[in-house]
């Protein structure tokens, strides 16, 4: 991956409102980038960065996608970059674990990013731009219990090294990140299931700052040893 000044870049964040994707755009925006905020929630989104545009839709939806892209050109000209802070968590073993969850756990962590990436990747390619996705540190030690999440994570993480090497040629470099467990709050808002003890995790704003540095160093890999131990 290709080292980058901020400053300047336009930049769209999925799931700007979460505890990471909010902190990744205030952290894009300090560096002088402009930032497109996308997510399911206007409210939460337009109190992420005043002034901000906002693109409001589920990842679920492909349309979502192609009124990203509408949103970069008008009011950006374009797209330097892409961030995919959003997910969803269940709990549970794959036999307590209802169709409808599997269901969403994949469309949102898997399915939707590659519905939008579809559509925003020609404005990557115009700019030699980069995609960053966050997955999870279970994409390399999955877990008894959180074998949906697992699976998806790992789905999203195989799905970034084919496209790593699909895009090299155009120039579009593609940051797989796969943080150990955070303070996200994701946990306790799982749409199934109830987590375990989990041990205390990383610091979100950690985190965030780690991922804007790994675009300005070029890091083309963030495993979850490049993020050390919960302070």
């Amino acid at each position: 991956m290709t080292g980058r000044e901020i400053d300047g870049h336009r930049v769209a964040v999925i799931g700007a409102s979460g505890a990471l994707g909010s902190r990744i755009a205030r952290t894009l925006a300090d560096r002088g980038a402009a930032v497109l905020l996308v997510g399911r929630d206007e409210d939460r989104l337009r109190e992420v960065l005043a002034g901000a545009h906002v693109v409001v839709g589920d990842l679920g939806d492909a349309t979502t996608g192609d009124r990203l892209v509408a949103a970069a050109k008008e009011h950006l000209g374009g797209l330097d970059g892409l961030v995919n802070a959003a997910g969803v968590a269940a709990f549970g073993s794959l036999l307590e674990t209802p169709d409808e969850v599997i269901e969403e756990v994949f469309t949102t962590n898997v399915i939707g990013p590659a519905f939008l990436l579809r559509r925003v990747l020609p404005l990557l390619q115009e700019s030699r731009g980069y995609v960053v996705n966050l997955s999870a540190v279970l994409a390399e030690r999955p877990m008894a219990g959180m074998g949906t999440y697992s699976a998806s994570k790992a789905a999203l993480t195989a799905l970034d090294r084919a496209l790593r090497s699909e895009l090299r040629r155009s120039g579009v470099d593609v940051l797989d990140v796969r943080p150990p467990h955070t303070e996200t709050g994701l946990a306790d808002r799982p749409v199934h299931g109830q987590a375990p003890r989990l041990p205390t995790g990383l610091d979100p704003d950690e985190v965030a700052a780690r991922v804007v540095q790994a675009i300005t160093d070029g890091e083309a890999d963030l495993g979850s040893e490049a993020f050390g131990t919960p302070g």
